[in-house]
This record gives structure tokens, C-alpha cells and sequence, in this order.
């Protein structure tokens, strides 16, 4: 990885995603055939593609929302779908979800927000819901004069950081991330790249992260999933992909933001190795 985010060491060998197989459809339409991937406990995997290819589609596949027409997908070595009700919603309590435009309730505050799914599924009372709240507000980064306000009330940056707060909630082991970067500004951007690196490698946490961001893929991703074709083309760390021969990975990769995007990530290891960071 042109950035190292981190130390390889902390990314294990066994898969704690495993997709095999998996066919997506609706109606005619197929989305997905006989698609594999395998996620490695602690890394983030980036995962990309062109518009229609179903990057969406496979992250509410993996989590349940979205149930494959074939396939199986194994989460911490178990296929959720063959579990009862309420096996299956242990497991699902270990997934933290940020979803696009972060999906938080307009007529709750910020904290109430994160307080759900730990009065739903966490057994806590409002008041210990309320206080677990204000600390995964300022693990994400928000003042805690922010959660008293309503969604409507915030920046995109915020909102973005409030859904995380709520991801959070329930302490998972896996974070899944649609498209978390979406409509910031460079600098929000960015700062919120650092964020969720920070958050991995303090947490322990694997995150399965769905972006078009190239400085994200350079900065934070120890691998990049590409779906092409119905399928997976290729899921390797960003040099091996950017090199991989096919029209859109070029186009991708090796254009001018792309180009830019290396860049960047070179003279960021560049300057760290310089002040003496791994």
C-alpha cells in the first residue's frame, strides 16, 4: 500500500467475510453472478466500481438487508440466513453501519440518534443509553454540544460523523461504510480518512468501506476490491489493482485524478517517514 496506514501485523489471515458465489438480482436484472470475496479480520477493504455494478447492493447482501437470489455469505465463519431470528440478530449486533447521507432520524437529536440501538438491542436505560452516547459522540470526533441538535441543524461533515457515532453504538467488530466521504469537502474529507484509520487501529475494528474516493483508497485501504462484470475482477493492495489490465481500472487508476490521488499518498508516506512515523 503506497500510504501504510498501519502495521500489516495487525491484519489477520482468517477471513471474517466470506462470499462465495453470491447472486444478486431483481426481476431480470442481474446485478451479481457468481461473486466471491473474502474481508480479513482488521483490514479495510475498499471496495469500488462502476455506476450499476452493485457496490450498494453487495454491502446490504453482507449485513441482511439485501437477500442473494444464490450464494452464501459467511460472517464470522457463520451464514446468517441459515440461523434462527434471534442467533442470527447476536451476530448482526456485532455490524455497524454508516449508511449514504448517514440516514439519521430528522425528529430525534444527535444523541438520541446514537441512543437507539442502545435502548433497542444494548438493554440500556435512557440514562446510561444517553451517557454510553456522549462518549461514541466524541470518539467521532463531535463536541458534545452537537448532540443536542437535530440532523437539519448540522454540516454534511457532522452528519457524516454523527452516523458514525451511531455505527459505533454498539461497540462492533465490523464497520461498513457507504460511501462515508460522499459530498465533503477535501478537507472534511480527509480528516475524516484519519478518523476512521484511527478508529481501526484503536478499536480493532474491520471495516468494509464502499467509496469512488481515490484519496481514500490510497490512504486508508490495505486492499481494493474492484466489481466489474457482475463479479469481483480483482481485490488486491492498490498497486497490484491500479496495475491490473482492464479499460475501467485504467480509466480509473491511471487518469488524472487517479494520478493525483498516487501523488498525494507518496508524499504523505514521504513526510511521515521524515518525521520518523512508521
Amino acid at each position: 500500500m503506497v500510504n501504510a496506514p498501519h502495521d500489516p501485523a495487525h491484519t489477520g489471515t482468517e477471513n471474517i467475510i466470506d462470499v462465495r458465489g453470491l447472486r444478486n438480482q431483481f426481476g431480470t436484472q442481474v446485478v451479481h453472478e457468481q461473486l466471491d470475496l473474502q474481508v480479513r479480520r482488521g483490514e479495510i477493504l475498499g471496495v469500488v466500481g462502476g455506476s450499476g455494478t452493485g457496490k450498494s447492493v453487495l454491502l446490504r447482501s453482507i449485513v441482511g438487508l439485501q437477500r442473494p437470489a444464490a450464494g452464501q455469505v459467511k460472517v464470522f465463519g457463520q451464514d446468517l440466513s441459515a440461523l434462527s431470528t434471534q442467533a442470527r440478530s447476536r451476530y448482526e449486533r456485532r455490524f455497524g453501519v454508516l449508511f449514504q447521507q448517514g440516514a439519521l432520524f430528522s425528529s430525534l437529536t444527535v444523541l438520541e440518534n446514537i441512543a437507539l440501538p442502545l435502548t433497542e438491542y444494548g438493554g440500556l436505560d435512557a440514562d446510561q443509553a444517553r451517557g454510553v452516547s456522549a462518549m461514541k459522540l466524541a470518539l467521532a470526533g463531535l463536541p458534545i454540544a452537537a448532540g443536542d441538535k437535530f440532523p437539519a441543524e448540522l454540516s454534511g461533515g457532522m452528519i457524516k460523523r454523527a452516523a458514525l457515532a451511531r455505527a459505533l453504538a454498539l461497540d462492533p467488530d465490523i464497520l461498513f461504510l457507504d460511501e462515508p466521504t460522499a459530498g465533503l469537502d477535501p478537507i472534511s474529507a480527509a480528516a475524516f480518512d484519519r478518523l476512521i484509520l484511527t478508529l481501526r487501529d484503536a478499536l480493532g475494528l474491520t471495516v468494509f468501506l464502499v467509496t469512488h474516493d481515490l484519496d481514500t483508497l490510497y490512504a486508508i485501504c490495505d486492499r481494493v476490491a474492484v466489481l466489474s462484470a457482475r463479479r469481483v475482477l480483482v481485490a488486491d493492495r492498490i498497486e497490484a489493482v491500479a496495475a491490473f489490465d482492464d479499460p475501467w481500472i485504467r480509466q480509473y487508476f491511471q487518469g488524472p485524478r487517479g494520478r493525483a490521488a498516487s501523488v498525494a499518498a507518496l508524499r504523505s508516506a514521504a513526510t511521515a517517514t521524515q518525521q520518523g512515523h512508521p
